[in-house]
C-alpha cells in the first residue's frame, strides 16, 4: 500500500498560535483512500463556493448553502487530522540516537 506525504496550510483553518501551529505544519502520511477522499469533498467545497459567489450569495451563517460548505470542510478537515503525522528530522535523529 502506498501513501502520499503532504503539507497543507490552510487558510481555512487558521490556530492561535503554538502548539496548534506546530501540528498543522507536521508533514501525515496520506493514503490513497484518505487522499482520494480529500480531493472529492476538495472539488465539492470548491464547486459549491464559486456557485455560491456566481450567483450573488449574501455571506449569512443562516443560508444553508454556506452550512453545507461548512460541514463539506469540517470533514476535510476531519480527515487530514486523522492521518497519521510523520516524525521530524529531530526526532527522528532522537530515535536513532537513543536506540545507538
Amino acid at each position: 500500500m502506498s501513501t502520499v506525504i503532504t503539507r497543507i496550510r490552510s487558510p481555512l483553518f487558521i490556530p492561535a498560535a503554538g502548539a496548534a501551529d506546530a501540528r498543522l505544519s507536521r508533514r501525515r502520511s496520506i493514503s490513497p483512500l484518505a487522499g482520494r477522499a480529500l480531493e472529492i469533498l476538495g472539488h465539492a467545497i470548491e464547486y459549491l463556493s464559486d456557485e455560491y459567489i456566481n450567483e450573488g450569495g449574501l455571506f449569512s451563517s443562516r443560508d444553508p448553502r454556506i452550512e453545507a460548505i461548512q460541514l463539506l470542510m469540517a470533514r476535510n478537515r476531519e480527515i487530514y487530522f486523522e492521518c497519521p503525522e510523520l516524525p521530524t528530522l529531530g526526532e527522528r535523529l532522537r530515535a536513532w540516537l537513543g536506540r545507538n
